[in-house]
């Protein structure tokens, strides 16, 4: 590398770090520095750019540096958001939720300072809890605002920092959702205006919260549920070392459920999840402690929460042993359920969950909406909203009360529902069984694959979309839908298997979400969903081809 490169990358790196209000992160940003030339590419990597607003906030690796969840960043994507908010005329207080995670108690402190040295009220949560219960208190407390400091299900080395708006600004569909552009882009642009740190006066630490507002949002949670249904039911739960746990537990005891078995060395907040591999139930052998706890326990459900507890895993025994049911099965069966007790309004999913909801919708003459992926997009698939989800584990079953996926609202109707089918000596096997009859196996998958290089992820979309697969499973393809240049999305569709393949929003990944759809025209349901298996797991293969993964 030539030595004038390093004298600007040192310069740059020096005028950040005179900058940066926190001695830990100065300290390991001199520690770089001093190290010159030997640690150039780290430093490159650092101050490559800033984080950017993405899906509704900031999400990125602990580290010094403008590319790196920080207090320097923290402190200027709050001043940024105040500044915005106070352009907009937005009235109200700022509320403020915080996770486990490493930094995120300091970071949601130093928000709240921020506000209040700019003038504006700040109320903080007043421990560890779930991002659903912030979604809550925007709406509850009627806040201008809210901020979440979380990295969901990402790796311990993470943290994020998302926004939602509160009515003035979100509008009727949008009160208590993630943020959307052009607030996004508005708030991006505030931030990049702060000049520097200096110029950021930070006030008092604002207003901790009492109980009242958790134990608000756990008699909403609980009256979300029927009062006079089943209530016999023995659950197996974990929050993944998450801040989910308490919560949920006085949630299913205000609904009249026994408390949940939990998994012992999962129960508590540990911002390292030493566990699991990644902190994600979604993720290979991360349900691997409750299966066995269910097991053990002879549960008739399993139930898990990512860390901050807004999506909701569930497991269910069957012959060939336990088995955790695909996104796309609790999307339909807690849709199914809702219908069924009379909740009105449209049901909502995305461009890539199974085309199963839109057939039930269709069916039963309720209305239906398709957005694009993200629940900032669902929630807002229209103001009459009764039940969103997405394939990823989110559901929103309560929008009145959460704008945004709640992992513990949608534990308690799964509860509820199964619960109810158990009284009837049914499960939920049965009725997806059921479901499989009437509308033939919808069958879902993912192909993902985490790369290093983001560039991977580019050449794939390009090399997919330079070379299209003519077929899917031997059938012709019949429908092509690029969707650039408003978003990467490609879609490839035949009468009877769907291909969409787009970049993760919030993770290093590429990802392929296949659908194959099998008739029971002969009612013999596990032979169609063998061949609907057989059929994913060819078409796979067609599609990690056409990737060149």
């Amino acid at each position: 590398m030539a030595p004038e490169v390093d004298i600007d990358l040192r310069a740059t790196a020096e005028a950040w770090l005179a900058d940066d209000p926190d001695p830990a992160s100065r300290a390991e940003l001199r520690e770089l520095i001093d190290a010159l030339p030997a640690t150039a590419a780290e430093l490159r990597d650092r101050f490559a750019g800033p984080l950017t607003f993405g899906t509704a906030g900031l999400r990125g690796r602990l580290r010094a540096g403008p590319n790196g969840m920080n207090l320097a960043v923290v402190t200027r994507a709050a001043a940024g958001l105040v500044n915005w908010l106070a352009a907009q005329g937005g009235q109200g207080p700022l509320v403020i939720g915080f996770d486990a995670r490493h930094g995120s108690r300091e970071f949601a402190e130093q928000t709240a300072r921020v506000a209040t040295g700019a003038g504006r009220e700040a109320l903080l949560m007043p421990g560890v809890l779930p991002t659903p219960v912030l979604a809550y208190a925007v709406r509850a407390l009627d806040a201008v605002a809210g901020v979440m400091v979380t990295a969901s299900h990402n790796p311990p080395q993470d943290n994020g920092y998302k926004v939602y708006l509160g009515a003035a600004l979100g509008g009727p569909a949008g009160t208590g959702a993630q943020i959307v552009p052009p607030a996004d882009a508005g708030i991006e642009h505030a931030i990049r205006a702060v000049a520097s740190l200096d110029a950021v006066r930070l006030g008092d630490a604002g207003t901790v919260l009492d109980q009242e507002t958790i134990d608000g949002y756990v008699r909403s949670a609980a009256a979300v549920l029927t009062t006079n249904g089943p209530r016999d039911l023995a659950v197996a739960y974990t929050p993944l070392h998450g801040v989910g746990g308490e919560t949920l537990v006085k949630a299913f005891a205000a609904a009249g459920f026994d408390a949940p078995a939990v998994v012992a060395d999962q129960a508590e907040p540990d911002p390292e999840f030493p566990t699991v591999a990644f902190p994600n139930p979604e993720e290979p052998g991360a349900m691997d402690h409750l299966v066995a706890l269910a097991e053990t326990t002879a549960a008739d459900l399993a139930i898990a929460n990512d860390p901050d507890a807004d999506r909701c895993a569930v497991a269910i025994p069957s012959a060939a042993g336990w088995r955790p049911l695909r996104g796309d099965e609790l999307g339909v069966l807690l849709a199914d359920h809702l219908i069924r007790r009379g909740v009105t309004g449209t049901y909502a999913t995305t461009i890539v969950s199974s085309s199963l909801l839109g057939r039930l919708c269709a069916a039963r003459g309720v209305p239906y909406a398709e957005t694009l992926t993200g629940f900032k997009w669902i929630v807002r698939a229209a103001e009459e909203l009764a039940f969103g989800y997405e394939e990823a584990l989110g559901y929103c079953v309560a929008p009145a009360m959460v704008r945004d996926k709640d992992g513990i609202t949608a534990a308690l109707t799964v509860a509820e529902l199964a619960a109810g089918l158990k009284a009837e000596g049914r499960t939920l096997g049965d009725r997806l069984d059921e479901l499989a009859v009437e509308f033939g196996v919808h069958a879902t998958d993912q192909l993902s694959v985490r790369v290093e290089d983001l560039s991977e992820i580019g050449a794939a979309m390009t090399r997919a979309r330079n070379a299209p697969p003519a077929t899917l499973l031997g059938t012709p393809v019949s429908e092509v839908l690029d969707r650039l240049p408003e978003n990467d999305v490609l879609t490839f569709r035949t009468p009877t298997a769907r291909v969409v393949i787009r970049p993760s929003g919030t993770e290093p990944k590429l990802k392929a979400y296949l659908e194959v759809v099998e008739p029971v025209g002969d009612g013999d349901v596990t032979a169609a969903r063998s061949r609907a298996s057989a059929r994913l797991t060819a078409l796979r293969a067609e599609i990690a081809a056409v990737l060149g993964v």
